[in-house]
């Protein structure tokens, strides 16, 4: 729904950075419809543990905005609950996907990502629909 906070995977944001035309990127497609945005403890590492020196000031200007959600006790136990599940069907995800999933959950957020693939394996991860005429 437009002008919900979204919890951004790492995806849509290293999309953003990538591409020339920031026009058409996800996550402009997502301010367009409104939305507001929050980024998992664990996106902010996965994006400044990647970023060389000449991208630390993009990074920063990008991402000071931006609320980040703690990993906390909450999350933790709903990372365990779904690896359980993930488990007992043999649809283990990366760890790193994982509590991004469960930072959101556990916020009540929806998930944008790029990485369809992994996040629909779990059931109650509500995830934001993304333009596939982006590419």
């Amino acid at each position: 729904m437009a002008g919900e906070v979204v919890l951004l995977d790492t995806s849509v944001l290293i999309d953003y950075y990538r591409k020339k035309d920031k026009q058409r990127t996800h996550w402009l497609a997502l301010v367009r419809a409104g939305h507001h945005f929050a980024i998992s403890a664990v996106t902010k590492y996965e994006i400044y543990s990647g970023a060389t020196t000449d991208q630390m000031a993009f990074w920063d200007e990008i991402l000071e905005p931006i609320p980040v959600i703690a990993l906390d006790e909450v999350a933790i136990d709903t990372a365990v609950e779904i690896n359980r599940e993930l488990k007992r069907k043999r649809k283990q995800i990366h760890l790193a996907d994982l509590f991004i999933a469960s930072t959101a959950m556990a916020a009540g957020l929806p998930l944008a990502t790029l990485n369809k693939r992994h996040f629909e394996r779990i059931a109650k991860l509500r995830l934001v629909e993304m333009d596939t005429d982006l590419g």
